[in-house]
């Protein structure tokens, strides 16, 4: 995957938008204003995704490509190389699995108000 394509993927999920939040270069994926992904706009080798802690153990351990990203918390952030060996359809199942995880977070009002946020249901196999 290139980073055009990250992006378009990231964008298509529900009440998601994007930003530079830290500086020009680090670009972030938000669902309702909560960070789900990021990734260096300059060195798209460096492109971060929330995870469950347990996953993210597995990942790591199953993928070289996958690391724990070490500007973030690491018990629940993987850095991801895009240029490796992963194929698309896991990397993309990992941005899915992101943004889940951000939304199972949210107040219940918020997913009672945006039922759309429901509808993204990653199938995680790692």
């Amino acid at each position: 995957m290139d980073i055009e394509q990250i992006r378009d993927f990231c964008l298509s999920l529900p009440q998601t938008s994007e930003d530079f939040p830290f500086d020009e270069e680090a670009l972030a994926f938000r669902v309702r204003d909560k960070i789900f992904a990021m990734i260096n706009v300059n060195d798209p080798e460096w492109f971060v995704l929330k995870c469950h802690p347990d996953v993210a153990l597995e990942l790591r351990e199953t993928h070289g490509e996958i690391k724990a990203a070490w500007h973030m918390n690491k018990k629940y952030w993987n850095q991801i190389d895009i240029f490796g060996t992963l194929t698309d359809a896991l990397i993309l199942d990992m941005i899915r699995h992101s943004y889940a995880e951000v939304v199972r977070k949210m107040p219940k009002r918020v997913k009672t108000e945006y039922p759309e946020l429901l509808t993204v249901s990653p199938t995680l196999c790692v």
